[in-house]
């Protein structure tokens, strides 16, 4: 059955990294009503095991369509896409899905280079879905895969320290970077988590080297494939978290400057 014109869009994460992509939405789609969960008390998804994984985003997409009848799902998290997004495929054949990867092609169409950083968890990087979209461009540019064990959780713990600890060691990690001949100079942040620190790897890696995230295009798809889009009213978002509240109102409200009205729930 095809959701209602007034159903949300329904915009899930591990955690607090989806707001990167959830912004995104709501500048291409300015009108729509979105329903934001994190799954922060399950959270960082990097470093678990597939099984886990796809446990909790079965369960947090079931209560997503059971309980707000959302008319369309974006899964804003790289790990969870790449190890379970076939499977909502299967499962929920008619909720139009967009999920996320990382942008490893329109970082090898921009590379001037051909030398290509990914920022990725461990989880993404391991992943078989990225094993073939890497395989089909490893011809053409050559990518320096860095896992961030850690980061995406210290920048979900909002922990100042750590974040600037791991960000030094990945991006130094990654190698020489610049736009001479022969450096890497284009950096993907393959994890929804990193583009809210973008500045500081920004300033790690050098005014010359480009960074690419996926929340934009994914914005751009969602468009084609909703079902409904309103032309007119204002924009309403509700956030869910299965971890602590005030984490998440503080997350919003430093990176998205905005107010949140934040419930709890179990899944």
């Amino acid at each position: 059955m095809t959701a209602p014109e007034t159903a949300p869009i329904g915009v899930f994460d591990s955690g607090i990294g989806g707001l990167s992509v959830l912004k995104a939405l709501q500048a291409e789609l300015p009108h729509q009503r979105y329903v934001y969960l994190a799954d922060s008390g399950h959270a960082p998804y990097g470093e678990r095991e597939p099984q886990h994984i796809i446990d909790r985003t079965m369960a947090a997409v079931d209560y997503l369509i059971m309980h707000h009848g959302i008319q369309a799902l974006v899964v804003a998290c790289n790990t969870a896409t790449a190890i379970a997004i076939h499977l909502l495929r299967v499962d929920h054949p008619q909720l139009p899905l967009v999920g996320l990867e990382p942008a490893i092609k329109p970082a090898a169409q921009h590379s001037r280079n051909r030398r290509v950083g990914v920022l990725a968890t461990r989880g993404t990087l391991q992943s078989e879905k990225f094993r073939v979209l890497h395989a089909g461009l490893a011809q053409q540019t050559e990518f320096i895969l860095q896992p961030c064990d850690g980061l995406a959780g210290a920048i979900e713990r909002q922990d100042e320290d750590r974040i600037t600890t791991l960000s030094a060691q990945y991006c130094a990690a990654l190698g020489p970077c610049g736009s001479a001949p022969g450096l890497i100079d284009t950096v993907v942040l393959g994890c929804t988590h990193y583009p809210l620190v973008a500045d500081r790897l920004q300033a790690l890696l050098g005014a010359d080297v480009t960074l690419i995230e996926s929340g934009a295009p994914v914005a751009r798809q969602t468009r084609r494939v909703l079902p409904h889009i309103a032309t007119e009213g204002k924009s309403e978002t509700r956030y869910y978290t299965t971890g602590r509240k005030e984490a998440l109102q503080s997350a919003v409200q430093r990176w998205s400057q905005a107010d949140a009205l934040v419930s709890t729930l179990e899944i």
